[in-house]
Formats: C-alpha cells, sequence, structure tokens
C-alpha cells in the first residue's frame, strides 16, 4: 500500500509523459487533432500529479524530476514540432537569400528554451505563488494553439505566409519562458477577495475570450494571460 501511495503521483507523471509522446508523433505525421487531444491530456495530468502529491503527502525529489522531464516532451519538444511544421513550407528561403539549412529547424529554439526555462524553474525557490518567465505549458497552448486555430478556421494565416513573422515569434516565446517577467501562478495564498484579484481577472477573462472567439481564443487567452500579468506585477509575491 505504501508503494501506491508513494508513487501514485509518479506514475500519472509517467502518463503526461507518455501522451507527450504520442502527441509528438501525431504531430510529425501531422496529425495535428490528435494532438490536441494528447496535450489537453497531459494538462489534466500535469496538473493532478501534483495536486494527488500534496494529498498523499508523497512529494519527492523523483517526482519533482520527473514532472519536469515529462513536461520536456509535452511541453517543450511540442511546441518545438508546431513551430518546426510552421516554417516548413518556407524551405531555405530567407531575405531572398538562399541559406545551407531549412529555417523550420529554427524552430526548435523554443524546445531549448523551454529545457532551460524549466531547469532555472527546478532551481528558483522564488517561484511558489508566481512564475518568473511564461510556463511551458501555457507557452505550448500559445504556439500550438496557433497553429491549430490556423489549420481548423484559417485564423492568424497573415503569420502563417510571412517566415520572418514565425521567425520573429519564435524569438518571442523562447525570450519570454526565460525572462524576469512575473506571471500569475493559480496558487491561493489566502481566500482573501483582494489577494485574488489576478487571477479572478485572468479567469473571468480567459472564459469571455473563449466564448467569443472560439478556437481563435485559445491562443488569445495566453496572451491575455500574460498581459494581465503586466498589470499585476506589484501584486505578484
Amino acid at each position: 500500500m505504501n508503494f501506491i501511495k508513494n508513487n501514485l503521483a509518479n506514475a500519472i507523471t509517467l502518463g503526461n509523459l507518455f501522451s507527450g509522446c504520442v502527441g509528438a508523433v501525431h504531430l510529425i505525421i501531422g496529425d495535428y487533432q490528435t494532438t490536441a487531444i494528447c496535450i489537453i491530456l497531459s494538462l489534466i495530468l500535469d496538473f493532478f500529479d501534483g495536486f494527488v502529491a500534496r494529498a498523499l503527502k508523497a512529494n519527492s525529489n523523483l517526482g519533482t524530476q520527473l514532472d519536469s522531464l515529462a513536461d520536456m516532451v509535452s511541453f517543450g519538444l511540442i511546441p518545438g514540432l508546431a513551430m518546426f511544421k510552421m516554417l516548413e513550407p518556407f524551405g531555405n528561403e530567407l531575405f531572398g537569400m538562399t541559406l545551407p539549412f531549412e529555417i523550420k529547424y529554427l524552430g526548435f529554439f523554443i524546445t531549448l528554451f523551454s529545457c532551460l526555462r524549466l531547469a532555472i524553474f527546478n532551481l528558483d525557490e522564488d517561484q511558489k505563488y508566481y512564475f518568473k518567465g511564461l510556463n511551458t505549458p501555457s507557452n505550448t497552448i500559445l504556439i500550438f494553439g496557433l497553429y491549430y486555430a490556423f489549420k481548423e478556421t484559417q485564423n492568424f494565416s497573415f503569420l502563417f505566409e510571412n517566415g520572418i513573422y514565425l521567425l520573429i515569434l519564435t524569438a518571442i516565446s523562447s525570450w519570454i519562458l526565460i525572462s524576469p517577467i512575473k506571471m500569475i501562478a493559480m496558487k491561493f495564498k489566502s481566500m482573501k477577495l483582494q489577494d485574488n484579484y489576478p487571477k479572478l481577472a485572468l479567469l473571468i477573462g480567459a472564459v469571455l475570450i473563449l466564448i467569443i472567439f472560439k478556437t481563435a481564443g485559445i491562443p488569445l487567452m495566453i496572451l491575455y494571460y500574460i498581459l494581465i500579468s503586466l498589470i499585476f506585477q506589484k501584486h505578484l509575491k
């Protein structure tokens, strides 16, 4: 019984990793809809592994390491692959020049900086009630959300028609992962209303964005998250 109690959260984390692996494979072969399902499953499992670990008082260093390693695939490799797919049509042409490599590989800078962001998070003890830089799940929702919205409804087509725009997005996404900007974390210090204004503004706004914009609202929701975090910087401690 103790074995199950001590390792249930780790099993959930490995489920996140498995889902991420399946999602990555389907993204490579062009089945982005299955990838979307896998990302949703990974998000759910990523939430519940920590919840279960705390509920069972089974937190461990092993669990912490497993969580980051699983996230590296689900929320590090997948957004890099999504940008890889976005840049694929542009071949090796950039600014009218022919490069010795295809620019799609630059999409993996998102994966590299996701890895760096996860390593920094593991070593930073300040990020308890807020994140420093955009967390990898949110970045995945932003990048893959743009790809998914374009595939489903042709939204954001201006991005997909210009490789330069996509490379700029890659650079911004990579930087914001390790930026010093404080981001709202859905962890509650207290139940006092004044302590939770940022979280309430985030939740209400995100729901409204999804209702109004539907599929296009998925990446817009993350942009709103960044905006609200910037507005409430002084409240994030």
